[in-house]
């Protein structure tokens, strides 16, 4: 078994063929096949459907072990060229958008400055997409609404924020100022789904309080959600941040009584060593948190790593 065996397999499962995977690999596609062929023949498997040129079962189960080799490698390059010469290499950060509005042009800066020779990619996303990325080395690190549950992820709270309500002009809510939890339930509001994280909080929160949240629309993706209320299609729960301060509208800002902050934190894989350049953008994470001076945003940071 050798790497150029297993990188073959990842550009097929990425590629979704074994013609794509060449191109992929900037090679022929005889020299892909050849490549699977002899990993099939070493493990006694068949990886990739002929037919289909999709995994079977143990070609996935391969791929996801292929695809950490290739990330420890490119992290074990990046550890010695740290110690050898400057923090350099390529990081991989997902971030929600409503965090990301924020957060990434001030990373960007931080990253420049501090480490010139890291090449920062960023990926927007909501939490429930970053976490199959993460967990599968196409991340190198997440910035996600909390709580998590997957023991294979390690978080570290960056802070709490506090949640709004934005209403159209000519909703009733628009008329007030604040409003308590208990009556926004008689309202139909713009969600995110079940099953994710900041929905499942306002669930607890109304069940433990013998309420129910009313859906007017269910939208995976809080920055979406917010660019429905702004446009006039009803009034939803936002996170602070969600409201850009340069932003203007037909709409009313409106605090919330008895609502507990989101908790946004940073995530990464628990059994992987995070390469220097991760630890150098962690690091530029951490120092925008602390620095950060935004309505509604209370840092965490001092807590430590989960």
């Amino acid at each position: 078994m050798d790497l150029r065996q297993l990188a073959a397999l990842v550009a097929v499962a990425e590629a979704g063929s074994f013609s794509g995977a060449a191109r992929l690999l900037h090679t022929v596609q005889s020299n892909v096949s050849t490549h699977v062929a002899r990993l099939e023949r070493e493990l006694g498997a068949t990886l990739v459907d002929r037919t289909t040129g999709s995994l079977t079962d143990e070609g996935d189960a391969v791929v996801d072990r292929a695809r950490r080799v290739q990330h420890e490698l490119e992290s074990l390059k990046a550890d010695v060229e740290a110690l050898l010469h400057d923090v350099s290499g390529n990081v991989r950060v997902g971030c929600i958008g409503t965090v990301g509005r924020w957060l990434v042009p001030r990373l960007i800066e931080s990253v420049r400055d501090r480490y010139p020779k890291v090449a920062l990619v960023v990926v927007d996303a909501t939490t429930t997409s970053l976490m199959p990325q993460l967990l599968s080395e196409r991340l190198d690190l997440a910035v996600v609404n909390l709580p998590l549950n997957d023991p294979d992820v390690a978080v570290q709270p960056l802070f709490d924020e506090d949640r709004i309500v934005i209403a159209p002009d000519d909703h009733p809510l628009s008329k007030l100022d604040r409003v308590s939890f208990a009556k926004l339930t008689a309202y139909e509001l713009l969600l995110e789904p079940q099953g994710t994280a900041f929905r499942d909080e306002l669930d607890r929160t109304a069940e433990a309080a013998g309420l129910t949240l009313r859906s007017l629309a269910e939208v995976d993706g809080l920055r979406l959600v917010a660019s429905l209320a702004f446009e006039g299609f009803g009034p939803a729960i936002l996170p602070a941040t969600a409201v850009p301060s340069w932003l203007d509208g037909a709409w009313h800002r409106i605090s919330v009584e008895g609502l507990a902050s989101r908790q946004v934190g940073l995530a990464h894989r628990r059994r992987a060593r995070l390469s220097a350049p991760a630890r150098a953008v962690r690091e530029s994470i951490e120092a925008v948190v602390a620095q950060a001076d935004l309505p509604g945003v209370h840092p965490r940071l001092a807590e430590g790593t989960g």
